[in-house]
């Protein structure tokens, strides 16, 4: 039986996990209060201001394509720390770095901790989470990224309205951080998080499954019974244990079967999500409020907006994934957020703009906040075995963040080009695709420890088999 005192090491550890995630968020949007102060200054051309919110994600695929490896090779916890060490680096050389391309190299560096930090904190979190907890446990780490988002968007606010207010008073660094040059302080705020991260890290234990799986077995059974309580550490630990005699055989040993088709699951639910469209509107979003009839001087007060809906919506997913389960959530979620895009989409068509316009954009937040946000998640950390959950999670979070680099390189051309109406009917048409590909291929795993999930595949592989040579015998 469990007693307080496990619930509250569970939650602890899942919220200093989760850190990770409120990074993430708040690094990517930021992004979006500086923009149209960068472009004044440097002249940045589309194509120019695309490359500019996009090198980022680059940066996130360096940081994916290296995190998978090492968070199975050294643990999850230190690649963690890894990221942590990033965001501080990057924070602090991009505030006070002139030259253009300096910039453009602190990005990168800080989009290399974003991508660790989103594909080792879910990982974690669903190593250590129990398994009728995991999905809302990982759920929290979506929840982490909304309120990154918000909190980059209520400081650069915040700044934005000090330094219009303190224009032409004072001097010395302080005043050209946060009046001068303003959306050199809006990145200068991650500081603070990314220093918590990296002290808060020093009391995170170890995933106990990455323990098992390199003999470390009293360790993980000490962490286990600290997570889960002592009567059932043990029974824990042996299922472990009975799952982790396998040996990692890299990325060659997910193109066989059955992994072949539960990385290619995840990979295409996830390159999905991200074409619905949700970084263009995070990144892009003064601009899209402006081009829905808002003032230029309001859109980032109406961005808080969107913000607080983005993060209010994720808590339906939090309260109901391990209820309702993954494969309820994600159809009706994604069918939804079609129509919201496509409505969004006929009012820029019909130039109906004002509040209707930030309704239908809110309607796509609620839906995609409670299933493609965050289930694409809950999904990839716990379909795929421990000996190479990292390994494979790092491609999946890989497929992301180039989608993500896709979109947020081409939206300012779409915008440009077919004109924003087209671009959000586009986006509602990947989540109808969403929609038909996860009716046809996607499974429920709610109330299932990860073990229980791969016995599952174990045994459909050895039916798999037995059928083909079957069939060769007729």
């Amino acid at each position: 039986m469990k007693t307080k005192g496990t619930k509250y090491f569970i939650f602890l550890i899942t919220l200093i996990a989760a850190l990770g995630g409120f990074l993430f968020g708040f690094d990517m949007a930021v992004v979006s209060g500086i923009i149209e102060p960068l472009k004044l200054q440097y002249g940045l051309s589309a194509a120019q201001e695309g490359l500019f919110v996009s090198c980022a994600l680059l940066g996130c695929i360096v940081g994916v394509g290296f995190s998978g490896y090492l968070s199975d090779k050294i643990g999850r916890k230190k690649v963690l720390a890894i990221s942590a060490v990033l965001f501080l680096i990057s924070a602090i050389g991009f505030a006070f770095s002139e030259a253009y391309p300096i910039l453009i190299l602190f990005r990168v560096l800080a989009g290399m901790g974003v991508g660790v930090a989103s594909n080792v904190s879910p990982l974690y979190i669903s190593e250590v989470a129990p398994s009728h907890k995991r999905g809302q446990l990982v759920v929290f780490y979506q929840l982490a990224i909304t309120i990154g988002i918000l909190a980059a968007y209520i400081s650069n606010l915040f700044l934005q309205r000090y330094a219009s207010s303190h224009a032409g008073m004072g001097n010395g660094l302080l005043h050209w951080l946060f009046v001068e040059n303003v959306w050199r302080g809006m990145f200068l705020v991650g500081v603070i998080p990314a220093a918590a991260f990296c002290l808060l890290l020093m009391i995170v234990p170890e995933s106990p499954r990455w323990l098992v799986q390199y003999g470390k077995n009293e360790e993980a059974l000490g962490i286990l019974t600290k997570i889960n309580g002592a009567e059932t550490a043990q029974l824990e630990l042996n299922s472990i244990k009975e799952m982790a005699s396998q040996k990692s055989g890299g990325y060659k040993e997910l193109l066989r079967l059955p992994l072949r088709k539960l990385l290619t699951l995840a990979m295409v639910l996830t390159a999905l999500s991200q074409f619905s469209g949700i970084n263009g509107v995070i990144f892009y979003g003064p601009t899209i409020l402006k081009s829905a009839g808002i003032v230029t001087s309001d859109a980032l007060f109406y961005q808080v907006i969107l913000g607080s809906a983005n993060m209010l919506f994720t808590f339906i997913a939090i309260f109901k994934v391990d209820s309702w389960g993954r494969r309820p959530l994600y159809l009706i979620g994604s069918l939804c957020a079609a129509f919201a895009l496509a409505l969004t989409g006929f009012c820029f068509l019909m130039n109906i703009t004002g509040w209707f316009m930030l309704f239908s954009i809110i309607l796509f937040l609620l839906f995609f906040a409670f299933s493609l946000g965050p289930l694409k998640f809950v999904i990839s950390t716990e379909i795929f075995p421990t000996h190479i959950r990292g390994t494979a999670l790092s491609m999946c979070i890989m497929t992301m963040w180039v989608s993500d680099w896709v979109v947020n390189l081409l939206f300012p051309m779409l915008r440009d080009g077919l004109g924003i109406a087209a671009t959000f009917f586009i986006f509602s048409f990947f989540c109808i695709l969403s929609f038909v590909y996860a009716k046809k291929k996607l499974f429920e795993t709610k109330g299932k420890s990860l073990e229980e999930i791969e016995k599952a595949w174990n045994l459909d592989l050895k039916a798999e088999k037995k059928a083909m040579e079957t069939k060769v015998v007729h």
